[in-house]
């Protein structure tokens, strides 16, 4: 199954909850910034992260934005400032 690349970024109000997504994206992705991710992920895997997160969050007073941002054999970052380290294409093992 194709693996697409996705940046996903989270605004949690309670600190406890906060601590639980931010546990939860770190088994799928690299964090880039405080509360913000980059997953290279399948449709399914995709889909975990997804309802894993939904069941750590309160979906009436927290938000996350899972954007789409294509095939790993492109670059699609611009760093202004220190670059960070990007995850290399390939199998992530947990």
């Amino acid at each position: 199954m194709a693996r697409r690349r996705h940046l996903i970024a989270y605004d949690i109000r309670d600190p406890t909850r906060l601590r639980r997504v931010a546990k939860t994206m770190e088994e799928y992705g690299e964090r880039l910034q405080y509360s913000v991710f980059v997953c290279d992920l399948s449709r399914t895997e995709l889909i975990h992260c997804r309802a894993a997160v939904e069941e750590q969050m309160h979906l009436t007073e927290d938000s996350v934005i899972i954007v789409d941002i294509g095939s790993l054999n492109g670059q699609q970052f611009t760093f202004v400032g220190q670059p960070l380290k990007l995850p290399s294409n390939g199998v992530r093992i947990l």
